[in-house]
């Protein structure tokens, strides 16, 4: 027996306590287990003593199996193995009593007695509740209850107190460890999570090959019970329930391991299949002795192969899916055959009523819209109302299709087929996370908003490496009125605190927070040499270093930390990082080894060696996960090929990037390259020009002196203005250097100004002419015109004007250069527009007149409604906003169904512009305003250019202007 004294503490201490817990906020609830003793806390352990587990034997196979989970998880912190009674044959001073109402004779006596509260529980779905009960039965002091409302609620319950006491989810998918802890109590209280407001949430295990696959052949032989029990309890302790099961032929869940679909319903796991595969059959079941994947020539067939498969189904949980695709993830026939595809959804439900003997309206289903499906809809097709009608997203985590705001709602209501891993065009995404949260959750807010609630799927490929995605989709399907975008950064910060145990929390959480938005700038498998521009804004050169930086920051804490987070810290972590890192350091190392070659420079050579070393870097880094890290737990799982790609589909292998070497001659010759041109003096014909400084801009521009020779020379720069400034005028070049220009303004002259300086080396002479321009800014507002444009980041706005109920919000960290913002409530949907409709504000300063073009960057969200266009407003000052149509480009058909013609770059780039022309009739002080039309729309930049604009074309753009104050 567990005799325990209770330990009273003082009044200090327990202010202490109550700090730490208001800072112990977990990802699921508040802290209800701490480290300290009380008369009236349970000691879950304590003393060198663990709490008993009693759990009926009569309660759900899947609850005594978790409750087992839970004594490994009490062994895990304490190092002591509590015991295991199945049922109240023994009596303790301390008891954890486990069970589901109507499946425990315990806890339906206790709720009978009123020691529990079963008004709580009764009638809940996937509840919980985990309370202290005193003295409830004789030789028991206290017990810790609990008590479920259904089977996946007790299970939910139990792992909620493994997670509560420092076991995560991860802790096997991700290597977690588990802090020791020797002291564990449990406050007072009724401690609940309530009902999750997403009736079914889960993920799809898909493109699982070669990593996946060859990781679990390894490990387990096949897709097997042994691997899905570890995925079914990875869902379970995320508090989600549903699944759809690899499927990349030859998959097969029920026919490949028969125990793998009683396992899921021992658990609780709800079933289904991917969206074209009908009626719980696997596509790979099928085979052409069973005749051709065509219901108008093989229906009979395809009948008896459906009917199979919800025989076997018998009554297991499973959500049924509908309709029928064509064969291989293919469209069923060129044209939108609806009246076909009407009949198998009604010869489907026939069936369906036949093997289960009851109305098909009693079998839950769901008909997937995806790819060219959403035609048959937007045409008129409908199924019966008990029907979950599956929504999904481009596959680029847009949403193609939410039910109107005013729609009627549905018996079988609505889901969303999200992903996080594609296989498709434009490119395939399978290598790395380069999701953002952010965008998940403005997404599947907008989702929720429009009564989405029903199903959540995300497709996960491999499952590694999305563990944050994918533990934020779940956290976020289960109260997404949780997460908003005023608290949302939070979230990378208790995931960090949950993870790393408290371990440098706030810089693991802006690791996470930057390497999400720098990967989502562009998917990995897109970029090429081309992608950064070289030579304007610094762009490519700031992508490498900012990566760099992360990766410094992201390897010191690595270096730091205790020895047993090392290995999650790696794959969760510095991995991503490191690897993206090198990633987007070999592509731009390729672009400068070839633009040196065409231009001579000495480094040409060692560029093409730098490629190199990164590409056999990209495989240490890989090899180190797969042999090193963990013992080589996870070999096979970063073997997914990301280098070279051509088409939208991945090459055999990583293909390293092309570069050149030249013949260096012996002897030394100057070459000059400047900011902002693709030219080398003395070669060009026309001048070398750096662009315009502006006074208020206080630019830097930079030249390079580089050796087309072998033997180094000395060069001097000779200027007649006092008043540019060089980072150094003289020198000897090996191979090259880079020399910094900007203006001592108070020398320079006013107003606009040419001239030039000199660099001369081997009696060569090379003037590079310098544009200022040296203005006085006195009484100017916002963001001042430079080099003929201007930008904004859309979150740094003047004034909001936000007329009740509504309200601007910026959502911190979206978008591909700062944030974004976007317009609340989502369920107000299309207003009226006009002078006082929601805007917001930004100051502008132009220094010319003339027309200008607007060009508003949005994320490139699809026009989800049935509504024609999606609108937003802009006007100048106090001129009447003009209404802009974000939605006019013409729909096609492409490989992902119907989108907007610009789709393919739109997602390539992740953003989309739209531009629109005005006339500014004086120089100086302006307002833009833009204006809330439609809700949906997220605005990341704003950029102005006139008619004089020297605006370069880069990938992200130019930097924010100057903005006066």
């Amino acid at each position: 027996m567990m005799a325990l004294k209770n330990t009273w503490i003082s009044v200090s201490a327990f202010l202490l306590l109550v700090v730490t817990l208001g800072n112990a906020q977990t990802i699921d609830s508040q802290k209800y287990v701490v480290n300290t003793a009380s008369s009236e806390r349970f000691p879950l352990a304590s003393n060198e003593n663990v709490a008993s587990i009693v759990v009926d034997q009569d309660d759900f196979p899947g609850v005594v199996r978790v409750a087992g989970h839970l004594q490994n998880d009490l062994q895990k912190v304490t190092g002591i193995l509590p015991t295991v009674f199945n049922g109240m044959a023994q009596t303790e001073d301390y008891l954890v009593i486990i069970g589901t109402l109507g499946k425990s004779a315990i806890i339906d006596q206790w709720a009978k007695e009123g020691k529990i509260d079963a008004a709580r529980l009764q009638g809940k779905r996937e509840k919980f509740t985990t309370q202290i009960v005193d003295n409830p039965m004789a030789g028991v002091q206290k017990a810790l209850v609990i008590a479920g409302s259904d089977k996946r609620g007790t299970i939910y319950g139990i792992y909620d107190l493994s997670s509560q006491i420092g076991v995560s989810p991860w802790y096997f998918w991700a290597d977690v460890p588990v802090r020791k802890q020797s002291e564990l109590h449990v406050l007072p209280g009724v401690h609940t999570l309530g009902e999750p407001k997403v009736k079914y949430r889960g993920f799809f295990i898909n493109d699982e090959a070669p990593a996946l696959t060859g990781w679990v052949y390894e490990r387990y032989g096949d897709f097997n019970a042994k691997f899905y029990e570890k995925v079914f309890e990875l869902i379970l302790r995320m508090k989600g329930n549903y699944l759809w099961p690899a499927m990349w032929p030859p998959r097969k869940f029920n026919v490949d391991d028969p125990q793998n679909a009683i396992l899921a319903d021992e658990y609780g796991i709800v079933m289904g299949t991917s969206h074209h595969e009908p009626l719980t059959r696997a596509h790979a079941e099928w085979n052409t002795s069973l005749g051709k994947w065509d219901y108008a020539s093989n229906a009979k067939g395809l009948q008896e192969f459906w009917k199979g498969g919800m025989e076997r189904m018998g009554d297991k949980e499973t959500l049924v899916t509908i309709g029928m695709r064509g064969d291989g993830d293919e469209a069923l026939s060129e044209e939108t055959a609806t009246d076909l595809l009407e009949t198998i959804v009604k010869d489907q439900r026939k069936i369906i009523a036949e093997v289960t003997g009851k109305p098909a309206e009693e079998t839950p289903q769901i008909w997937a819209l995806y790819k060219e499906v959403q035609d048959y809809y937007d045409k008129g097709m409908r199924v019966p109302d008990d029907v979950t009608l599956l929504l999904c997203d481009d596959n680029w985590g847009n949403l193609r299709k939410l039910p109107g705001l005013d729609d009627a709602p549905r018996k079988g209501g609505y889901g969303i087929y999200y992903h996080f891993d594609y296989v498709g065009g434009p490119r395939n995404y399978k290598w790395l996370n380069t999701n953002q949260i952010e965008r998940t959750w403005e997404q599947m807010h907008l989702a929720y908003e429009h009564g989405v609630d029903k199903v959540w799927i995300v497709n996960v490929g491999d499952i590694k490496p999305m563990e944050f995605p994918i533990q934020f989709f779940f956290d976020y399907a289960w109260d997404p009125d949780r997460w908003n975008a005023d608290n949302l950064q939070d979230y990378y910060r208790i995931w960090a605190n949950d993870v790393f145990g408290g371990i440098e929390t706030d810089a693991i959480a802006d690791i996470m927070k930057k390497y999400t938005k720098y990967n989502a700038r562009r998917k990995h498998e897109l970029i090429d040499p081309s992608t950064y521009s070289l030579i304007d804004y610094r762009e490519a050169d700031a992508i490498v270093e900012n990566y760099k930086t992360l990766g410094r920051k992201a390897q010191g804490i690595y270096d730091q930390l205790p020895e047993e987070y090392k290995d999650a810290y790696y794959q969760l972590v510095l991995f991503q990082v490191l690897a993206s890192a090198n990633l987007n350091e070999l592509y731009v190392a390729a672009a400068k080894n070839n633009w040196y070659a065409e231009q001579g420079r000495a480094l040409t050579n060692e560029y093409a060696n730098k490629v190199k070393a990164l590409f056999d870097k990209d495989m240490e880094l890989t090899d180190y996960y797969h042999n090193e890290m963990a013992d080589g737990k996870w070999n096979h799982m970063m073997s997914q090929t990301h280098i070279g790609y051509k088409i939208w589909q991945e090459p055999k292998t990583n293909a390293i990037p092309e570069t050149k070497t030249i013949d260096i001659p012996k002897t030394s010759d100057m070459g000059v390259a400047v900011e902002g041109s693709k030219e080398w003096w003395p070669n060009a014909s026309d001048e070398a020009i750096l662009p315009t400084f502006t006074s208020f801009e206080n630019n830097t521009f930079y030249v390079d002196v580089f050796n087309r020779g072998t033997e180094p020379f000395n060069y001097k720069i000779k200027s007649k203005s006092d008043w540019i400034v060089f980072s150094q005028t003289k020198g000897s070049v090996d191979k090259q250097q880079r020399i910094e220009v900007n203006i001592d303004w108070e020398k320079a002259p006013k107003g606009t100004n040419k001239t030039f300086f000199t660099i001369k080396a081997n009696k060569k002479s090379i003037p590079v002419y310098v544009q200022t321009n040296n203005v006085d800014i006195d009484g100017a507002k916002g963001f001042i015109e430079g080099n003929g444009f201007i930008a904004i980041d859309a979150d740094h706005f003047s004034t909001t004007y936000e007329p009740e109920p509504f309200s601007w919000k910026v959502v911190d960290n979206l978008g591909k250069t700062g944030s974004s913002i976007i317009s609340l409530p989502i369920k107000k949907g299309r207003v009226v527009l006009s002078e006082t409709s929601p805007r917001v504000s930004y100051d502008v300063h132009f220094r010319t007149k003339g027309k200008v073009k607007v060009h508003v960057l949005f994320s490139p969200t699809i026009n989800y409604a049935t509504r024609e266009g999606m609108y937003y407003g802009l006007s100048f000052d106090g001129e009447d906003p003009v209404r802009i149509n974000y939605d006019s480009d013409p729909n096609i058909f492409n490989y992902n169904g119907k989108v907007p013609s610009n789709w393919h770059a739109n997602v390539a780039d992740n953003i989309k512009v739209i531009t629109t022309e005005f006339e500014i009739n004086d120089a100086g002080n302006h307002t833009l305003n833009y204006f809330r039309v439609d809700e949906g729309l997220v605005l990341q930049r704003i950029i102005i250019e006139t008619e004089n604009s020297q605006l370069k074309e880069t990938y992200l753009g130019p930097p924010e202007s100057f903005r006066a104050q």
